[in-house]
């Protein structure tokens, strides 16, 4: 296939509305009405692009970003985005002094690592590396247990006397396993929230909540919430979808018929034959797989739409593509297939794909793999 201007068109595509993920943004800051809105654009902007949902969002009024590890925090910096980026996983070795250079603000998870930042802040020229300081309220993973938070705070406060941090926020993370759950998390981090002020760090930004809880738990917003998945329009909610949240699905992904094959009742389909045809019918080839970030799990279940009709996998899902059985429909070679996106294109939903693997929305947009071509639609008022 090629475009009007003569072009191939990709094989494999995923379409990235940035206006989209400016609209998302501005629906959840409506939504949660704290002072700050922290986006998070780790994971490549959850397999969005980086850069492209930074820009976005910022330009959505978010007030800070948000990434996992340094290294991301830095790839925004060499795309030339100065607003403030916190990144909060780091291993052993993590490279402080780099993230200082670049002005990143660091979460941490234990008294170690402020005396690592506060090393590294000597020997920079950015004065003060400001820190997130993160607490252990119930996930199991990282952030200072209750036992630790004396000395973190006690040692965060001296290195703040002493000049070179400041202390910008302190920071946990919600299970979201329940309503009940999720409070006593909240109760637990104000208990470490009133022991810092206690230590001379009071008045710090506060966040705790992400998507899910900035919509449906009033409680946890605090000072500040961290977007992720929501900004991209997938709903974090098992029972609502993102229309009903007012979110708009940012990542289209779509390709073309590969080849059509008329096949008889009883045909397989696929390796395994787990599906064989109910009829005489006609096999249609979706050149995307496994590969492609498809699910396996999805297989003889996973949707999409071929000219504006619905059908499923048939069959196991391989590495590079699928079959869909489409019947007696006069579907051919080049026609678009859309694999999921905004339904007021006519597509599936990721959602949908995700109950079809047993997994989340998440999960289906993030691995979306570097076959499928990103092209960003930039939203008109994006901005560093």
């Amino acid at each position: 296939m090629t475009e009007a201007n003569g072009s191939a068109a990709p094989l494999r595509e995923a379409v990235i509305d940035a206006s989209a993920i400016e609209h998302n943004v501005r629906r959840l800051r409506e939504i949660a009405g704290t002072r700050e809105t922290i986006a998070v654009v780790k994971a490549d902007g959850y397999g969005h692009g980086a850069v492209t949902a930074a820009r976005a969002a910022l330009a959505g009024g978010a007030t800070r970003l948000g990434v996992a590890d340094i290294g991301e925090g830095l790839e925004l910096r060499r795309a030339g985005i100065d607003a403030p980026v916190i990144a909060w996983l780091h291993g052993p070795g993590a490279d402080f002094a780099a993230a200082a250079d670049a002005r990143l603000e660091l979460g941490v998870s234990s008294a170690r690592q402020v005396v690592e930042v506060a090393a590294s802040a000597r020997s920079s020229s950015v004065d003060p590396v400001r820190l997130h300081l993160k607490l252990e309220t119930g996930l199991g993973r990282n952030g200072a247990h209750r036992s630790e938070w004396d000395e973190l705070f006690a040692t965060a406060a001296a290195a703040e006397r002493e000049g070179g941090i400041r202390v910008d926020g302190i920071f946990s993370h919600l299970s979201g396993t329940s309503r009940a759950d999720d409070l006593a998390q909240v109760a637990l981090f104000e208990e470490g929230v009133d022991l810092a002020a206690a230590h001379g760090l009071e008045g710090r930004l506060r966040h705790i909540a992400a998507t899910a809880a900035a919509i449906g738990i009033p409680e946890a917003r605090l000072d500040a919430v961290r977007i992720g998945i929501g900004i991209y329009g997938v709903s974090p909610v098992a029972d609502r979808t993102p229309a009903e949240l007012g979110l708009r699905p940012a990542m289209t992904v779509s390709t073309r018929v590969a080849a059509v094959r008329r096949v008889a009742e009883g045909h397989g389909a696929s390796y395994g034959y787990r599906y064989r045809a109910p009829r005489e019918t006609t096999y249609a080839l979706v050149p995307l797989g496994y590969a492609d970030g498809m699910p396996r799990q999805a297989s003889n279940a996973g949707p999409v739409s071929i000219r504006g009709e619905r059908y499923r996998v048939a069959g196991t899902i391989a590495m590079d593509q699928f079959i869909v059985d489409v019947g007696d429909a006069p579907v051919e070679v080049g026609d678009e297939v859309l694999v999921f996106g905004d339904p007021a294109t006519g597509a599936p939903l990721a959602e949908e794909w995700a109950e079809a693997a047993g997994t989340i929305g998440y999960e289906i947009v993030t691995r979306i793999g570097h076959r499928v071509e990103r092209t960003a639609a930039e939203s008109p008022g994006a901005q560093n």
